[in-house]
């Protein structure tokens, strides 16, 4: 991942913001990256080429990568104005959203676009082709499958069949307790007599 460079007209960055974005570096696994890149270049079939956030950083890519699932559904932008660059990567994200995506698993459309945090990035690549792969999509997906919801159907008669069991929890029980034993009357009135023996009921 490259830094800013003054020479390159970027400005540095200082303080809070380098300390930053150093943690964040020092964190991104390239070997996902390099997963994340053959990913996208079997999905749009052409090669994802130079630095993996300068590929991206238009947004065209990803534009590509969200028609390959959902074809048709975007139209790319090659302007080279900011605004219409972060209009593509907001598109992207929409469909990302839309196949499944979970917010938590995408990113925010500055942490590609001035690259702050390029591993969240990857990992929505990685949500993307799991969402995608769930929809059908002919590419494998990156990391695991996602779990497949079971529907289980029962019938009238089954239920009522389970309605006949209750379990300990169910009947209130007591370590072997009962209304006998404890010689309880619900409903009734308990009366307290001063002074008794405790121990009478255990005598002979």
């Amino acid at each position: 991942m490259s830094n800013a460079n003054p020479d390159d007209g970027d400005v540095p960055i200082y303080g809070y913001d380098k300390e930053l974005r150093d943690k964040l570096e020092a964190k991104y696994d390239v070997g996902r990256e390099q997963q994340a890149r053959a990913y996208i270049s079997e999905a749009i079939g052409a090669p994802v080429e130079g630095e993996f956030m300068d590929a991206l950083h238009d947004g065209t890519v990803l534009v590509h990568l969200a028609n390959a699932v959902v074809p048709g559904r975007l139209k790319p932008n090659a302007s080279r104005l900011a605004f219409k660059q972060m209009e593509n990567i907001n598109a992207f994200l929409t469909v990302a959203a839309e196949i499944g995506c979970p917010s938590y698993e995408l990113f925010q459309t500055v942490d590609l676009f001035e690259a702050k945090n390029p591993g969240q990035v990857v990992d929505a690549i990685f949500s993307f082709s799991r969402n995608a792969a769930k929809k059908g999509f002919r590419v494998p997906p990156l990391g695991p499958k996602l779990a497949q919801k079971q529907q289980r159907e029962w019938t009238d008669a089954q239920l009522r069949e389970g309605d006949k069991y209750q379990s300990p929890l169910q009947m209130g029980y007591s370590s072997g307790a009962t209304q006998s034993t404890e010689k309880v009357v619900f409903g009734g009135h308990k009366s307290i007599v001063r002074n008794a023996d405790p121990f009478h009921r255990y005598q002979g």
